[in-house]
């Protein structure tokens, strides 16, 4: 947290108006999941053999220039020189969020030394049925809580992403929270789904007053045990409590294809050099102002988590309301009550019609 607060500050001192937050470094697209909400792998065959080495993730790193580094994917356990990737930026002292869906992370950990700056952040999109129906995969919950326990153990940090798609069941997200603290894990990062293009599954996204809707039965009334690894003015935002325009550039992503414009979601073309990608891209036609028809639903955090980020060390109204959401987060809410008991009791699961493969036919 310091980390990113003298950063920041360090970006507003110098007159910068946009600057990352975090990098979204993809080394490859491939993957062990095929799941139906995921736009990633549906590339063919020859794109999804590619990946970037480890000086090409080092060069993105250094000229980017940001404290925390994600590393997504495809599956960033399947690289064959991951090891020398995440040895390379912990060297660089980069914060290191290696998202993972940990069905290799117990045969993988050997290949990695606890640190601060890494942390292996597991793809949990609810309790065991909802996410092996969301991952297409029986058995899935079971393999990725076995990775996070053995990753515990040995002393590293861990954390969870759930994505939440319409029709989610907001009283088992939360008995998903309890079990997530139980087991020990750092904090929990959430997020709407975003509806990309190449998704097999394209019925089940949400809208913007949906997700309020969704978010505000979720995070209103909230238990003290639950710890969230974001923003929490970005929680608020994802409650409708908060408007926030996007900031595209507060992510922005490096993979095969060189700098991704105009961010982690959108492919509106590639760029050689970060610095070509701040002053190339049209920022002023992205996000929900612009009136960009695939920017109208999108609340995710990875345009939306660094807007709320930018108001927390932006102004000093902005930092009293995060020290607030942070001592007196319980957001108490009896209204958020019945919503819970509203959503839970007409719930269907949008994703029964899906089809699960087991953890042998994945091998296969």
């Amino acid at each position: 947290m310091w980390t990113v607060a003298t950063y920041v500050i360090r970006q507003k001192l110098a007159g910068r108006k946009r600057y990352p937050f975090v990098l979204m470094l993809e080394p490859l697209f491939r993957c062990n999941l095929a799941c139906a909400g995921c736009g990633k792998i549906q590339y063919p065959g020859h794109i999804l053999k590619r990946q970037l080495t480890p000086e090409e993730c080092f060069k993105a790193v250094d000229e980017c220039g940001t404290p925390m580094v994600s590393i997504p994917g495809g599956e960033p356990l399947l690289h064959p020189q991951i090891q020398e990737i995440v040895e390379g930026l912990v060297a660089r002292k980069k914060y290191i969020y290696l998202c993972t869906n940990a069905l290799l992370l117990k045969e993988k950990i050997h290949l990695f030394k606890p640190s601060k700056y890494l942390t292996f952040s597991v793809h949990l999109d609810g309790q065991k049925e909802h996410h092996d129906l969301s991952v297409c995969l029986e058995g899935g919950h079971e393999k990725a809580m076995e990775g996070i326990r053995e990753a515990l153990n040995r002393g590293f940090r861990v954390t969870t992403n759930t994505t939440l798609f319409d029709g989610a069941d907001p009283k088992s997200v939360r008995a998903h929270f309890d079990e997530l603290m139980e087991v020990g894990v750092e904090g929990m990062m959430l997020s709407p789904g975003y509806s990309y293009d190449k998704a097999p599954d394209q019925h089940h996204f949400l809208g913007r007053a949906r997700t309020r809707k969704l978010f505000r039965a979720i995070l209103s009334n909230r238990k003290k045990s639950w710890k969230f690894n974001q923003s929490l003015l970005f929680l608020e935002f994802l409650m409708g409590k908060r408007h926030y325009a996007c900031t595209p550039w507060g992510m922005p992503t490096y993979n095969i294809f060189g700098w991704q414009k105009p961010c982690y979601l959108l492919q509106d073309g590639y760029v050689d050099s970060f610095q070509e990608l701040l002053d190339t891209t049209d920022w002023e036609n992205y996000g929900t102002e612009s009136g960009n028809p695939r920017c109208a639903n999108c609340m995710v955090h990875s345009g939306y988590e660094a807007s709320a980020v930018n108001e927390t060390f932006g102004s000093l109204r902005g930092f009293v309301d995060t020290i607030k959401a942070t001592l007196f987060g319980a957001y108490p809410d009896p209204g958020a009550t019945r919503l819970l008991d509203e959503i839970s009791s007409n719930h269907v699961n949008p994703l029964v019609q899906i089809e699960t493969k087991s953890l042998e036919e994945t091998r296969v």
